[in-house]
């Protein structure tokens, strides 16, 4: 890592694991990431806001998806760093990384209601995927993070 990061903090965050009552996963293709990775909606946490809020929160701007039950708060915490291509030019260069609170949900709704389209848009197109898919979906950097998920919701749903 750059000498000139090393002491930035990790932007405090929170992710989704949205499965569909056959138990597939949520993923969605970033706006901003050219090639063909997907990820899990995730994000910031706020001033003030508890991470269950800006779980619920995140999922809502990023895929409109409001009709959800929680199935899990996962232990623990899950940190990434960025590559050096990426450092000082993400997240207005504030941070080196994350450190990530995750949430399993169950989607309750109709695949109709999900609406990439919002006030800020973050994807391109979504779709359900097999557990296994995950890591096989997913930017290198945060490899580490979905096969970690990957054992956690392995215990959750078999």
């Amino acid at each position: 890592m750059n000498e000139k990061y090393k002491n930035l903090p990790l932007r405090i965050g929170v992710g989704i694991v949205v499965l569909n009552k056959n138990n597939k996963v949520f993923v969605a293709r970033r706006i901003d990431n050219p090639k063909n990775f997907w990820q899990m909606p995730q994000g910031g946490v706020d001033k003030e806001e508890d991470f269950l809020s800006a779980a619920y929160r995140e999922l809502d701007e990023e895929t409109s998806i409001k009709n959800v039950e929680l199935i899990k708060e996962l232990e623990g915490e899950i940190s990434y760093e960025l590559p050096k291509h990426l450092l000082g030019i993400i997240w207005k260069g504030q941070y080196r990384g994350q450190k990530q609170k995750w949430f399993v949900m169950r989607f309750l709704g109709n695949d109709k209601e999900i609406n990439l389209k919002t006030d800020k848009p973050e994807f391109l197109e979504w779709k359900w995927v097999e557990l296994d898919m995950i890591t096989e979906l997913v930017v290198d950097f945060k490899l580490n993070v979905y096969k970690v998920l990957k054992e956690k919701i392995k215990k959750i749903i078999n």
